[in-house]
């Protein structure tokens, strides 16, 4: 009785049992409390693109393809910069301004050949950059890298390559001309929501759908002051993702030096456009040069 007793006292002193009905409660184990229903949230319905959102979507894709290989690419980035140079060195008659326009053409496309890179394994700058989320090591992927500044545009284009096959580019965009209270993400998805329609939020970025390809907006602006566009096959997203999961490496300690880099950021890293008070409106007007 008195085991009982204490046991009723401190069950009553801990809130263990009520007035009434103390003693099954007791019995049974704390009383379950009702379950509280959550309210689902209704998921957003976004219309897709029109057929003229469909197209100024299509632009960002510019004369590459899917599935082109690095070749390809190369051949067709080495034209333009041919037909480019072609005006610049007919519009001069002095030889000498003639061979150094052919020279800089030259080292023009040798730069692109030479920033082809294969994720082997091997650490490189891009492994803490503004694409270092955009990759994996030993999953057959590589890039390629061109800076587009021609025709009022003023950024980067990265080529990303699967089994040596573009499947995904990713254009970084210079913001400095826009103001300071614009350098936000929310204005930036705003500029692209006017051009290409109501975008879906995927992992915190502005997601369009056009059927044989989708478009993300990106924000780097924390770290590398830039935003991006990335502009993806979906199909070739789901053979890329198996192959990383496949060969994922184990899980290690972070790198704590990185880790320092990654939150205090590095200029180094950013992308140092030069500034361009047309760069933003290239995109958002689609106008492109060659």
């Amino acid at each position: 009785m008195r085991i009982r007793s204490l046991a009723t006292v401190l069950a009553i002193s801990l809130g263990l049992v009520t007035a009434a009905g103390s003693g099954d409660a007791w019995a049974k184990g704390k009383k379950k409390k009702k379950p509280v229903a959550t309210k689902v949230q209704p998921v957003e319905k976004i219309a897709p693109p029109n057929a003229e959102q469909k197209k100024a979507l299509a632009e960002l894709m510019g004369a590459y393809k899917f599935g082109m290989d690095k070749d390809e690419i190369i051949g067709l980035l080495s034209k333009q910069i041919d037909e480019r140079y072609a005006e610049q060195i007919s519009a001069t008659n002095d030889v000498m301004t003639q061979d150094k326009l052919r020279k800089e053409k030259q080292k023009e496309i040798q730069r692109i050949k030479q920033s082809y890179i294969e994720f082997d394994g091997k650490k490189s700058g891009w492994d803490v950059s503004l694409i270092d989320s955009e990759f994996a090591h030993k999953t057959g992927e590589s890039m390629l890298a061109y800076w587009e500044n021609a025709g009022g545009k003023n950024q980067r284009r990265f080529f990303f390559f699967y089994e040596g096959k573009l499947w995904k580019m990713f254009v970084a965009i210079d913001t400095k001309a826009l103001a300071d209270d614009q350098r936000n993400f929310t204005f930036f998805r705003g500029l692209m929501e006017q051009r290409y329609g109501k975008a879906r939020t995927v992992d915190n970025r502005a997601v369009w759908n056009a059927g044989e390809f989708e478009v993300h907006a990106v924000d780097k602006m924390a770290f590398y002051g830039s935003f991006a566009l990335l502009i993806q096959h979906p199909g070739m997203l789901k053979d890329v993702t198996a192959t990383r999961v496949a060969n994922a490496p184990e899980a290690k300690k972070p790198d704590g030096m990185i880790e320092v880099i990654k939150e205090k950021g590095n200029d180094s890293d950013k992308v140092n456009l030069d500034e361009n008070s047309d760069a933003v409106d290239a995109i958002i007007n689609g106008s492109k040069g060659k």
